[in-house]
């Protein structure tokens, strides 16, 4: 018999009490899977930043709106080398269940700003400039709805409503795009804010915000400064960053995720370990004269500590990997459910791997203990003991 199927024979012998042992360890790693998938969804835009781009909100809140005529007066100021607006569009389709990412932007600088992060083929650009009621749509999107260039779609607005009363536009897909970056979601719609504008019963000539890029960014701070004091004391002052800076920030709304994981995977992690560790103790404990018999037969001591501690790391390893796995079903079947708020939902490689590493540290932490009683036990104390 081999030391493998020592170990195996060992950590069995009880099964409810290995049962219960794995499934605590199946849990926490389940929810580690699952909280660090969802905290890179929700910090994905810091990776997708670029580091010559501003972002320019209205200083009350990014949510108020800004005059369209900022447009304009940001882009001939020194230190700008493209700008461009977009408004945040509310949109749903068919149903207020089914939102949708749907921005109203100006067409040509929009798709030279944002150049980095998505691919249009020439001809959809084309038809994209050319076309008023024209919509370019994400892969993802499209793919999501069964659209296709040419269909002519009604999308609806939570928030905007028609002069004459709808809160419907209708749009022409003109263009499907991709994605440059791996990070990228392609879940949102392009259409023209001309379109919106002239149709809209409320809000005429404001935007969202700005986005621009600058010459280089070392030149950033200066001209976010000269931005937001150019447009100090005015009755829509602004507040201009980063791009990363103002993602990260949007996402700090909704609470520090990386916190929140780090608490409740620590706390997971720390009671798994009193209590696996404390089992192992008392199982080492039970064993007491086994180990002497061992000992008697000619497994060195060093061999002995290797069957201890090669029991808490197959524990650790069954629990763990039973547990990252349930992590990546869950992720697959959240991911479309939760995909018009949170893209890119996905459980990174580095996950899995920072999971494993985890495991073999929960296994040694929680076995050094009795592993080290075991190593020091001596053949006639043991066999002493009643």
């Amino acid at each position: 018999m081999n030391d493998f199927s020592l170990i195996r024979k060992n950590l069995f012998r009880k099964k409810l009490r290995a049962g219960l042992m794995i499934l605590s360890i199946l849990i926490a790693f389940a929810i580690f899977g699952v909280l660090a998938a969802f905290e890179r969804a929700f910090n994905a835009g810091e990776a997708t930043s670029e580091d010559d781009r501003l972002v320019v909100v209205n200083k009350i809140n990014f949510t108020q709106p800004l005059p369209v005529a900022y447009f304009n007066r940001v882009r001939a100021m020194e230190g700008v080398r493209r700008v461009t607006h977009a408004s945040w569009f509310g949109g749903y389709y068919q149903d207020p269940k089914n939102f949708l990412i749907v921005m109203a932007v100006e067409p040509e600088t929009y798709l030279q700003v944002i150049d980095s992060d998505i691919i249009v083929p020439p001809q959809m650009r084309e038809a994209f400039l050319r076309e008023r009621t024209g919509a370019l749509v994400g892969e993802a999107m499209a793919s999501k709805w069964g659209w296709k260039v040419g269909d002519r779609v009604p999308i609806s607005s939570s928030i905007f409503s028609r002069r004459h009363g709808s809160q419907t536009w209708d749009m022409t897909i003109v263009g499907i795009f991709d994605k440059r970056k791996p990070q990228i979601d392609t879940n949102f719609l392009l259409f023209h804010y001309d379109y919106f504008d002239e149709t809209r019963s409320f809000g005429k000539d404001t935007i969202g915000w700005l986005v621009l890029q600058t010459t280089s960014p070392a030149v950033n701070d200066r001209v976010a400064d000269m931005i937001d004091q150019t447009f100090a004391n005015s009755s829509f002052e602004t507040a201009t960053d980063t791009e990363k800076a103002f993602n990260k920030a949007f996402v700090a709304q909704l609470g520090n995720i990386a916190l929140i994981v780090t608490l409740v995977v620590g706390a997971a992690f720390v009671t798994i370990l009193m209590i696996v560790g404390n089992t192992m103790v008392m199982a080492v404990r039970e064993r007491t004269r086994e180990i002497a018999v061992l000992k008697t037969l000619g497994f060195s001591s060093a061999r002995v500590l290797r069957l201890v501690l090669g029991e808490t790391l197959l524990l650790a390893l069954i629990g763990g990997l039973s547990g990252l796995a349930i992590a990546v079903m869950a992720t697959l079947s959240l991911r479309r459910s939760v995909s018009n708020f949170l893209p890119g939902l996905t459980l990174d490689p580095w996950v899995l791997v920072l999971g494993f590493v985890l495991m073999v540290l929960l296994g040694l932490a929680t076995g050094l203990a009795p592993a080290i009683n075991a190593f020091r036990l001596k053949i006639a104390d043991a066999m002493g003991r009643g």
